[in-house]
């Protein structure tokens, strides 16, 4: 294609009463495409990418907390959407979707986004996405951004589901993955993980795609609830759900514009996290109860947490990394702790730690993420089924070690933030039965419910499954174990 701006700035050069208008350069869609295209480029996450390009819009001024608004939005709206943009603008097309150029689909989405999944006017959304794709991709493929968003525009978005949506009787989980715009493997294996009929999981689904409330944790001993409602005042925060430590705060609330969250008493931290990590450190206990590990600690949320609680018993907890740059992001969310603590690197499956050396143990294992959908959208596209055997034997070897490292009577917390059979009782089940060649563990399951008291839906236990749509968290799976021999 000719249609470089450098090959030809000015189409209209030389037409007698066709002077060429130079394109309107709008920061607010730039700076998402910007966005856009470092997630697909670089396998970057929108929630990294975003905030420094948004500081220093900021910084360059013209540039307001509603500019920054619209930039979120676009940006993770069209993530979230993505496959259901992508098979609506494939309706719009004479080739195959995969023939289009990656930036090309970037305006087109977020176009597509603009029209269907937000109040912008249509004729705002086409003519802005129109000028992006003029200073983004030259005058030549702005005509074709310009055709194929005013087909899209032609109908709304319960119109073009109707027409690129397989019927449910035909198809019930394409039709899923194309209405709510996820992978099909992704809507089947979430399926499994839910059970029930469709009604649950059209609720889980739509749950992804909803922008999550913005979540503070009340570190004990170092701050409270009550001080962080005072700071928000009335309308701008409310007291958490379940977490006696959790604040939520409403939305377009600034966390880095309190005292608390600034000095490192207070952070952000989903509230299945704060369960997860309060269900740990509740667990009834024998006999001593002075040394903790938080095995799998970056970045650090759930060892700060656990970090304040065991400072509040005497206790001291050790937080191994394997990452060193994840252990730095580790010691900045622990420093300033009151209580005996330290921060390690070290590999989890090869650990430097006696065997029986604690009596408290988490591993929050690495695993395919696809319980934090809300928050990283584009994790959907990038994970595939066989992600999941990569980290099956990394999982497995995190939890023996820790069975390892617990004495006699300690208990172990085995934490994952995906809802994947594969990833959650699975794991557990072939760990303590010696399934894959490894000798069986000894251990007791701890029924987990009555140590998260007045959560509702956790269903029979003993080890529990948290759900956007149902508890408002990420989708945050814990089993407790007690060590028998």
């Amino acid at each position: 294609m000719n249609d470089s701006p450098r090959r030809s700035p000015n189409p209209n050069a030389g037409k007698a009463g066709k002077p060429y208008r130079r394109p309107k350069k709008d920061p607010v869609r730039i700076l998402a495409f910007e966005a856009l295209r470092a997630v697909d480029e670089r396998d970057a996450y929108a929630n990294l990418v975003l905030p420094p390009l948004l500081r220093k819009a900021r910084e360059g001024g013209n540039f307001d907390a509603r500019d920054a608004a619209l930039a979120t939005e676009l940006v993770y709206g069209t993530l979230r959407r993505q496959g259901t943009y992508d098979a609506i603008i494939a309706a719009c097309i004479d080739r195959p979707l995969r023939e289009v150029d990656p930036p090309v689909l970037d305006v087109l989405a977020l176009g597509a986004h603009q029209l269907l999944g937000t109040r912008i006017p249509t004729h705002a959304a086409v003519s802005a996405s129109v000028e992006l794709a003029r200073v983004v991709l030259g005058d030549g493929r702005a005509k074709f951004v310009n055709a194929v968003l005013r087909k899209i525009s032609a109908d709304d978005l319960d119109g073009w589901l109707e027409k690129v949506a397989p019927s449910y009787e035909d198809d019930a989980e394409d039709h899923l993955a194309v209405v709510h715009s996820h992978p099909r493997w992704v809507v089947s294996a979430l399926w499994d993980a839910l059970g029930g009929g469709r009604a649950g999981i059209e609720d889980l689904l739509e749950a992804d795609n909803e922008r999550p409330e913005v979540t503070l944790v009340a570190r004990p001993g170092r701050s409270t609830t009550d001080e962080l409602l005072d700071a928000l005042g009335e309308e701008g925060g409310l007291p958490g759900r379940w977490s006696p430590y959790a604040v939520r705060m409403a939305e377009g609330g600034e966390p880095g514009a309190l005292d608390a969250v600034r000095e490192g008493r207070a952070g952000v931290q989903d509230e299945g996290s704060q369960l997860v990590a309060a269900a740990l450190a509740n667990a009834p206990l024998e006999g001593r109860d002075e040394r903790w590990l938080d095995g799998c600690a970056g970045p650090g949320g759930k060892a700060a947490l656990l970090a304040a609680l065991a400072a509040g018993r005497g206790a001291a907890l050790l937080a191994s990394e394997k990452q060193p740059h994840r252990a730095r992001l580790v010691e900045r969310a622990l420093a300033g702790n009151p209580g005996p603590y330290q921060v390690i690197a070290a590999d989890g499956t090869r650990p430097p730690w006696l065997p029986g050396a604690f009596d408290r143990v988490l591993v929050d294992v690495p695993c395919s993420g696809l319980g934090a959908l809300r928050r990283r959208p584009e994790a959907r596209w990038r994970r595939r089924p066989e992600d999941l055997e990569g980290f099956a034997p990394l999982q497995r070897g995190l939890l023996r070690e820790a069975l390892s490292a617990v004495r006699v009577g300690g208990v172990v917390g085995y934490a994952t933030c995906s809802p994947h059979l594969a990833e959650t009782r699975i794991v557990v089940e072939d760990v303590l039965k010696g399934r894959g060649g490894a000798e069986p563990v000894e251990a007791d399951w701890i029924d987990v419910r009555p140590l998260m008291p007045g959560v509702a839906g956790l269903g029979e236990g003993p080890d529990v499954q948290l759900w956007p749509h149902l508890h408002g968290t990420d989708a945050m799976y814990l089993a407790l174990l007690r060590r028998t021999a």
